[in-house]
């Protein structure tokens, strides 16, 4: 198994995790290696960083389709598979965030994560850094509590954070994708990041970050594999899971992910045929699918550092051969790990130094080429966007 050394997710935010990478959230950046992972961004700050003066106010980019994005959190049970990782926990459960195309100016605004979320991405941050669990949770995501749907069916996008990072992280690329039309579905691997609130109110910290004899890649991307499943039959079984599972086009499934949530999203694909297409974003797979496996579209989007063709994860190179769909293999030019997150950007909120790519680049390019993807793949709109290289995106290099 190849890895890097973990980078935090919420560490990202105050970049004081610049240092080392696994593929979490608020991390720090790191020297790009084989399988980008997480630490909780805000965890560690560099020696070299000095603390901002001012007090953090984050704001996600507003989303850029017709609808409003709603949300919804649920709780989820799988009483059939003890935890993974805290067997004497109980059942697998898991913390979902629904996201779906709302009617504008219903509902309430959403927090960005719950306090005690927050308390565990920051517990390593100097309170100097003036983020605090209060202004963590209070990020103006643009989504709305209980706010009223759109009527009619949509696609269902799952989206896998990375290693370490809770699943707020990937929250502009969920509104944005509501509100072109789409249900999205946050899963939070309980016990594989900064912490979830669970059910109970509880919530419980990593179990195996800290752990090098459990980071067996393969088998925590093979364990997202069966959340996610298990999250897929909920929402599409019996409408009961969720109240308003009515709006997810059963047929319509995608997944993306972050870093080993992109290695998650191609195990899912093996393992769950409902999966009809997919994405990788920066993540080394874990492992490389085998030809075969997956001959459905699946999209590799990637820091230019990180992913060329040739470059040193050569999991990517193995994936390329072995897909039998349609496919692509992007890279971005200046990005780093988190680029395709929410965490640079939150981290220059902070008034941290960030990569060569604009923290706002990064989140436009994301979602374009998410979105794009999926129009593709799930709705049958096709996508120039997808033909080759934009203008508009001169920082998106078409490796093929």
């Amino acid at each position: 198994m190849k890895r890097n050394r973990r980078i935090s997710a919420v560490a990202v935010l105050a970049l004081a995790a610049l240092v080392t990478g696994t593929g979490a959230g608020f991390a720090a950046t790191t020297t790009p290696s084989a399988t980008p992972v997480a630490t909780h961004a805000f965890d560690t700050a560099p020696a070299t960083a000095t603390a901002p003066t001012r007090s953090f106010q984050g704001t996600l980019p507003a989303p850029t389709g017709p609808y409003a994005a709603g949300e919804d959190v649920i709780h989820l049970t799988d009483a059939s598979r003890p935890d993974p990782w805290v067997p004497s926990s109980g059942p697998r459960q898991l913390t979902v965030t629904m996201v779906y195309p709302a009617v504008s100016g219903t509902g309430t605004p959403a927090p960005y994560m719950t306090l005690a979320e927050a308390a565990g991405s920051i517990q390593h941050l100097p309170a100097s850094s003036g983020v605090t669990p209060q202004n963590l949770s209070s990020v103006t995501t643009h989504a709305f509590d209980g706010a009223r749907p759109q009527r009619g069916k949509y696609p269902l996008v799952v989206l896998s954070p990375a290693y370490e990072d809770p699943r707020m992280v990937l929250t502009s690329l969920a509104t944005d994708l509501a509100s072109h039309g789409y249900v999205v579905a946050l899963v939070g691997h309980t016990y594989e990041d900064s912490g979830e609130t669970l059910a109970n109110g509880q919530t419980p910290p990593c179990a195996i970050c800290d752990d090098p004899a459990r980071l067996d890649f393969d088998s925590v991307a093979a364990s997202r594999a069966l959340d996610v499943s298990f999250v897929i039959d909920q929402l599409t079984h019996g409408n009961t899971a969720w109240r308003l599972a009515h709006l997810i086009d059963k047929h319509e499934i995608g997944m993306a992910g972050h870093s080993l949530g992109g290695a998650a999203a191609a195990a899912t694909m093996i393992a769950d045929p409902r999966v009809r297409a997919g994405v990788n974003m920066d993540g080394a797979f874990h492992p490389a699918p085998r030809p075969g496996q997956i001959n459905r579209p699946f999209l590799m989007l990637g820091a230019a550092a990180n992913h060329p063709v040739g470059g040193h994860d050569t999991t990517w190179g193995q994936a390329w051969a072995a897909l039998g769909g349609y496919k692509k293999w992007l890279t971005v030019a200046g990005a780093d790990h988190f680029s395709f997150t929410d965490l640079d950007l939150l981290l220059e909120e902070a008034g941290f130094p960030t990569p060569p790519l604009a923290p706002e680049r990064g989140v436009v390019i994301t979602r374009e080429y998410v979105t794009a993807f999926f129009d593709q793949t799930l709705k049958g709109i096709h996508s120039p966007l997808l033909d080759g290289p934009s203008p508009n995106n001169p920082e998106v290099l078409f490796q093929y």
